[in-house]
């Protein structure tokens, strides 16, 4: 027999008004995102990821809602929660990893509601990258017509660089020495653009690196430090340093940096120059290609004409990390472009399009 119904559960039969005795505000991406939570460890985890961070703030930034809620469900994993499968429909975006823990996303009205269970409080690697992250990238993306890139970004003097590349290929790494050697550190991850202007902004809080990175390190604070920063396990099986940058040596950019160009870094070995040119068409195609999921949003065509103008490099991998730093600062200082067989011809780059990157 079905015991009968409360009038408080009758009144509220969806728990729509779940009281949310806990709030804050932070500064992320350029937009103003306004978080509230009826569990207070849920909201521990947001300031973890965002607090103590720059105050980064876009021109045209956008006030955004993030609703947390901690559900009564005690469900167990015994190796990881499952992997988050991604949902669209009647102008919601959902990440749903069970049926206690999801992120629903209205990207219009600037809001989402993130769920999880008690025993996602004891897994926050996963509650803070796939949900929470999940949440506040793609309101951010959306709300504000960034471009989002899988990348890093470094830069001096209010102008930056795009580090991409594959994966493995030594971003993370080269992120690193940047910020060692005196480069304003933007991004380690996910960079995200306004692609009229580009101005690159990011969530400079971890860096992620391999165990075997610290070999490059000569001994010291900066090595102790990392030794001592915490583990995370990918997915894929990946054993990474989870560095706090807020806790450690260099500078973080202050403000967002306006692009000077991209680096795609290589594991090639260098036997002349560390940083060559590429012609704008092979850079137009590359983009593309490393950057698939960007390459299918609103703003792409126009941020890779802007960029592939302002200059693509190769970076091939030299003995000492400090000699890839200076390259860097060189194109940082000097502006250079690269040599386009387009100026010959007399054409503009051709950037493949889609459906959904075709701009009329």
């Amino acid at each position: 027999m079905t015991p009968p119904s409360s009038p408080a559960t009758v009144a509220d039969p969806f728990g729509e008004r779940t009281a949310c005795g806990f709030g804050l505000q932070r500064r992320v991406l350029g937009g103003r995102f306004h978080f509230a939570s009826d569990n207070e460890a849920l909201l521990k985890l947001v300031e973890v990821a965002y607090g103590g961070l720059p105050a980064y703030e876009l021109p045209r930034a956008e006030d955004f809602h993030i609703e947390l809620r901690l559900l009564p469900a005690r469900t167990r994993y015994r190796r990881e929660p499952p992997p988050v499968r991604h949902q669209a429909g009647a102008g919601l975006l959902c990440g749903v990893m069970d049926e206690y823990n999801y992120a629903v996303l209205d990207p219009r009205g600037r809001r989402a509601l993130v769920a999880a269970s008690q025993a996602m409080l004891r897994r926050p690697y996963h509650l803070r990258y796939e949900l929470i992250e999940f949440a506040v990238f793609t309101l951010a993306t959306r709300g504000m017509g960034l471009v989002p890139l899988h990348g890093a970004c470094v830069g001096h003097g209010g102008r930056g660089l795009l580090l991409l590349g594959d994966s493995g290929a030594g971003k993370s790494t080269l992120a690193l020495h940047s910020l060692l050697h005196g480069l304003d550190f933007l991004a380690e991850d996910a960079v995200f653009v306004q692609p009229h202007t580009l101005l690159a902004t990011g969530v400079p809080n971890f860096l992620h690196l391999r165990p075997d990175a610290l070999e490059l390190l000569p001994e010291g604070a900066m090595r102790d430090w990392l030794q001592r920063s915490p583990r995370i396990r990918r997915r894929s099986g990946v054993e990474k340093i989870e560095a706090d940058l807020r806790h450690g040596a260099g500078r973080l950019a202050g403000k967002p940096l306006e692009l000077a160009g991209a680096v795609m870094v290589t594991g090639e070995r260098a036997d002349g120059e560390l940083l060559t040119p590429v012609d704008t068409d092979a850079a137009a195609a590359w983009l593309v290609a490393n950057q698939p999921y960007a390459a299918g949003q609103p703003g792409w065509q126009a941020f890779a004409r802007a960029l592939v103008g302002r200059g693509v490099y190769r970076l091939r991998r030299g003995r000492d990390p400090r000699a890839s730093v200076e390259a860097l600062r060189r194109l940082l200082d000097t502006g250079a472009h690269p040599v386009s067989r387009e100026e010959v011809r007399g054409s503009g780059p051709t950037f493949p399009e889609t459906a959904c990157t075709q701009e009329r």
